[in-house]
């Protein structure tokens, strides 16, 4: 039973042997909606929401908590995450105009990217985005003129690769000197000449991101020294006034029994923490402190269900069972070796238990969600759950073998929501021209 601890805290197993989501019978919900499917509680969205906002209120007052929307966003989650005060950090245009159509107050969305359009800045000016988070030079130029056209001043903050290695993996790592974010420190004095005397910009603060799925706290620790020992330099040189200072999210979560992780309380002391003794030993002004979580929020309220189809058994060698979903729903595991755990939600105590790989159903040999999980003995049609499964699989899935992205619903006190439709084949062909 160790495997359910990874599943939302409302999680529970009724007395037909199912597994319930925020009150929901899981099993039910996989027979209204289908599956795939993707199931989120509401409540443990929330408590993470009020997790940040206690671990790091407490210990530093001036904060604001924005959600990294690239984890997953859609309408209903950003109404959320209005009502529960946080602020939204974007990459993309179709991001900002989420955020846009349900009213998101514009003051708290930060616009993050590497390689922001034209169009993207206008439409962001336009909006009144709060702040835009400048990645390079080009950008910076491009910014100006976009504000001097619109005849605004924007507040910025500058994105820096502080050159410190996050020990995750080389996919999500973004702080190391070898990245395509950022200005690396040996640049940075420079941005900041020029952010500074650009006529349309108003530099208010600096940025960093180390990457994603990070376990270790000692990372943060070292780039906030960096950057904080960067600024006070900045300050002596150029005047330069550190108003707002974010040391970005990244913060992992675990998926399987094996890969703990710190908690919300630890991360928050060791940011906080730091960054109040660096500006002490420097002299600096406590700035406001702006934290991006968005896995460890939409991670573990995301629960993915599939239906059990083919099984084939190669003797003495393993046992595959196949399910209605993989990787266009889930690359994680094929592009990260990201690993998971499951239940059988029809199932969740049997007794007998048999080694299994659970493999997707797409035209990949790398299309296998879970290599070897010791499960109640699978049989066609029963209902695999796979817990943590809320933040970058959805977001990042596709429609590979012209597949249908799955229905998304939200549970709450035994009620379940339907938040995303699932696609149909007419959706798949709505943007062809012939």
């Amino acid at each position: 039973m160790g495997t359910i601890s990874l599943f939302p805290q409302s999680a529970e197993v009724n007395s037909e042997n199912h597994l319930l989501l925020g009150g929901c019978d899981s099993i039910k919900l996989a027979e209204e909606f289908g599956t795939p499917l993707y199931v989120f509680d509401e409540a443990a969205l929330r408590e993470k929401c009020a997790q940040y906002r206690q671990e790091f209120g407490q210990r530093y007052p001036n904060t604001l908590i924005i959600y990294a929307c690239k984890a997953f966003i859609n309408k209903a989650l950003a109404l959320v995450f209005i009502e529960e005060g946080l602020g939204l950090d974007v990459v993309s245009g179709g991001e900002l105009a989420i955020a846009r159509s349900v009213g998101f107050p514009m003051k708290r969305v930060y616009f993050h990217g590497n390689n922001k359009s034209r169009s993207e800045l206008e439409l962001a000016l336009e909006w009144g985005v709060g702040r835009i988070v400048v990645d390079n030079f080009n950008e910076l130029a491009l910014l100006n003129e976009v504000a001097k056209k619109a005849g605004a001043s924007q507040e910025i903050l500058l994105r820096l690769t502080p050159g410190v290695d996050p020990h995750t993996h080389a996919y999500t790592t973004t702080g190391a000197v070898d990245s395509k974010f950022g200005f690396p420190i040996t640049q940075a004095e420079e941005a900041i000449s020029r952010a500074m005397s650009s006529s349309f910009l108003n530099l208010i603060g600096l940025h960093f991101h180390i990457g994603s799925q990070i376990s270790e706290l000692d990372p943060y620790r070292e780039a906030i020294a960096i950057v904080l020992g960067f600024a006070a330099e900045m300050r002596a040189r150029y005047g330069f006034g550190l108003k707002e200072f974010s040391p970005g999210g990244g913060l992992g979560i675990t998926h399987s029994q094996d890969s703990p992780t710190p908690s919300i309380a630890d991360f928050a002391h060791a940011i906080t923490s730091t960054v109040l003794d660096k500006c002490s030993e420097l002299g600096l002004e406590q700035p406001q402190l702006i934290v991006e979580p968005g896995r460890s929020i939409a991670g573990p309220a995301g629960v993915a269900l599939y239906t059990v189809g083919a099984i084939k058994e190669i003797s003495g060698v393993r046992k595959y069972v196949s399910v209605d979903g993989g990787m266009a729903d889930n690359i994680r595991p094929a592009l990260y070796g990201t690993k998971y755990e499951a239940l059988v939600a029809n199932k969740v105590e049997g007794s007998e238990l048999e080694r299994v790989t659970i493999a997707g159903k797409f035209c990949q040999s790398g299309d296998i969600l879970i290599r070897d999980i010791d499960l109640p003995t699978v049989e066609p049609g029963d209902i695999i759950a796979v817990p943590c499964c809320g933040a970058y699989c959805l977001s990042m899935a596709s429609n590979y073998n012209a597949s249908q992205k799955p229905a998304i619903v939200l549970v709450k006190g035994g009620r379940a929501r339907l938040i995303r439709r699932r696609e149909s084949y007419e959706d798949l062909m709505s943007y062809d021209v012939v």
